[in-house]
Formats: structure tokens, C-alpha cells, sequence
């Protein structure tokens, strides 16, 4: 019964979560209103895809937010480049992207080679990058952007938002990655026990450093979405998005501890927040009833960890 709570206990919430809010509002289970949960969690999930492989090792980012922001001002000035769209679209990804990616190779420098805490390191991180914001851009959001560039944030696939669509490409990817790789294994080893792995030939710090790279890649990932959707660079972009996204990876079942949990858990967490916030707000509940709601929820979901792992 204990395993079966501890596979099922986060999907079975779910439902009854889905169940509850159908009965109370009608328009809860209408196709626009559920697209418009999966573009509501799209951006938190995809960046939580990333924090899952973190906290698999045993680890924690707190960086991603300000990766966000970061990476959505600098992707965000590089269109306003005096050049053809077809040509500045791919040099902003790109240019996110790498912002994204080598503020992660740095926090897993960081953690491997000078023996610093995860915590520390991305906290340290998240102020340096948040910091860097507001400098490069003056306090003052980044506008007057192409207007193609809203598609990203904004447009549909045979009616799919494209955010969903990245979504799910990228929780696809990370989960055959954690199941069907060498490196998945090597994830979960490190986290169950990071000696152990060592002395089993596994490259640990190799391990953890491309974990954080994945994780700040797809922080800026969302960041470029967000600001796609926003048709804006925001340097404010992001505050608190670290909460959110560990919320989900605990609330789908990945332990802390590191070494426990899946990448489905956390997609099914994210749905599950995402979700209630939906309904609340469907059931005029004020925002400040939610959030005393939302933090009920992620407290019973750590209590239920500890008791599983007891």
C-alpha cells in the first residue's frame, strides 16, 4: 500500500483536484480553459524539467528566475538589432541559450571544484544575474519588437499553444533521458549516494556540472517564451519563479534528499499547482486566500515525502 500510495499518491490528487473543480464551475472543463492551464504552467514546468535533475543529485538552483530575467532582456535586445528577423530570431535563442547554459557550467564549477554548496553558489548566482538585469537594461523593460516574435509566447499550433508544444517536447526528452540513458543512471547513483557513485567509476562531477547546465538552459528557454508572450524584455521577470518550480518538483514526489523521483511526478506537480490555481481563481477566491492554499499544499506534499522516506 506504501508504494502504491508513494507511484500513484501525486496522480490520484490530480484527479480528484480536476473532479472537484468540474463539479463546482462549469466552464472549468471547457477546451479553452484547459489549453489555458497548460500555457499558465508551460513556462514554471519547463524550468522545473531541469530543477527535477538537480534535486535528483541532491542539489538545489535557485538561479533560475534571474535566469529569466537575464536571458529575456539579453534575447530581447539582440532582435533589436538592425538585422533580418530570419537571421536575429536564431542569434537571440542563442544568445539566451548561452547565457542560460554557462551560468549552470559556472554554478557546477563552482559546486564540484571548489566544494561549495548548491544553495550558497545559486543563491549567489540568482542575485548576480538579477543584479545584471536591471544594470543592462536600465531599470527599464526592453520593447518595440517584431511583432513575428510573439508566435513563440503566444501562437498555436492546430490550436495548441506553443509554449504547451515546448513543454512537452522537453519533459518527453528529459524523462527518456533519466529512463533509457547511461547519464539517468548516473543521476539517480550520484544522488543516492554521490561516495558510492564515486568509487564506482562514475565521473560525479561531470555529472552534477551538466545537470546545472541543463537546468539553466532551460531557465533561459522559459525566459525567452515568457518574453515572447510578454513582447517584452522584463527585468523584474521571474521574481519567485524558484519557489514555484522547486514546489513542483516536490510536489511530484522527487525527493529532496536526492536519488527519488521522476520527471512525470514533477509534470503531474506542476499540473497539479497549476491546476488549483486555475480553479481558485474560477471560484473568485482572492489572490491572498490562494496563496495561503498553494503553501498548505506544498507543506503536505514535503510532510508526505518524510513519511515515505521514514
Amino acid at each position: 500500500m506504501k508504494g502504491l500510495f508513494a507511484r500513484f499518491g501525486v496522480g490520484v490528487a490530480l484527479a480528484l483536484e480536476l473532479l472537484f473543480f468540474g463539479i463546482l464551475s462549469p466552464h472549468f472543463f471547457t477546451p479553452d480553459n484547459l489549453l489555458n492551464v497548460s500555457l499558465q504552467i508551460s513556462i514554471t514546468a519547463i524550468i522545473a524539467a531541469g530543477m527535477t535533475l538537480v534535486i535528483l543529485t541532491g542539489g538545489i538552483d535557485l538561479s533560475v528566475g534571474s535566469l529569466v530575467a537575464i536571458s529575456g532582456v539579453l534575447s530581447t535586445s539582440v532582435l533589436r538589432m538592425d538585422a533580418p528577423y530570419t537571421l536575429a530570431l536564431p542569434i537571440a535563442v542563442l544568445a539566451g541559450a548561452a547565457i542560460g547554459m554557462g551560468s549552470g557550467f559556472a554554478a557546477g564549477v563552482f559546486v564540484t571544484r571548489f566544494r561549495i554548496t548548491p544553495f550558497i553558489v545559486t543563491l549567489a548566482l540568482m542575485t548576480i544575474w538579477r543584479g545584471t538585469a536591471f544594470v543592462y537594461t536600465e531599470g527599464r523593460p526592453v520593447w518595440e519588437l517584431p511583432e513575428s516574435f510573439a508566435f513563440l509566447g503566444a501562437g498555436r499550433v492546430v490550436g495548441i499553444p506553443f509554449p504547451t508544444i515546448v513543454m512537452v517536447i522537453v519533459f518527453f526528452v528529459v524523462h527518456v533521458v533519466l529512463t533509457r540513458t547511461r547519464f539517468g543512471r548516473y543521476v539517480y547513483a550520484v544522488g543516492g549516494n554521490v561516495e558510492a557513485a564515486r568509487l564506482a567509476g562514475i565521473r560525479t562531477s561531470r555529472v552534477l556540472t551538466v545537470v546545472y547546465v541543463i537546468s539553466g538552459g532551460l531557465a533561459a528557454v522559459s525566459g525567452i517564451l515568457l518574453a515572447s508572450r510578454m513582447n517584452s524584455g522584463q527585468p523584474n521577470a521571474g521574481l519567485m519563479y524558484e519557489l514555484d518550480v522547486i514546489a513542483a518538483v516536490v510536489v511530484g514526489g522527487t525527493s529532496l534528499n536526492g536519488g527519488r523521483g521522476t520527471v512525470v511526478g514533477t509534470l503531474i506537480g506542476s499540473m497539479l499547482i497549476g491546476v488549483l490555481r486555475n480553479g481558485l481563481n474560477l471560484l473568485d477566491v482572492e489572490s491572498y486566500v490562494q496563496q495561503v492554499v498553494v503553501g498548505a499544499v506544498i507543506l503536505t506534499a514535503v510532510l508526505l515525502d518524510r513519511m515515505r522516506s521514514s
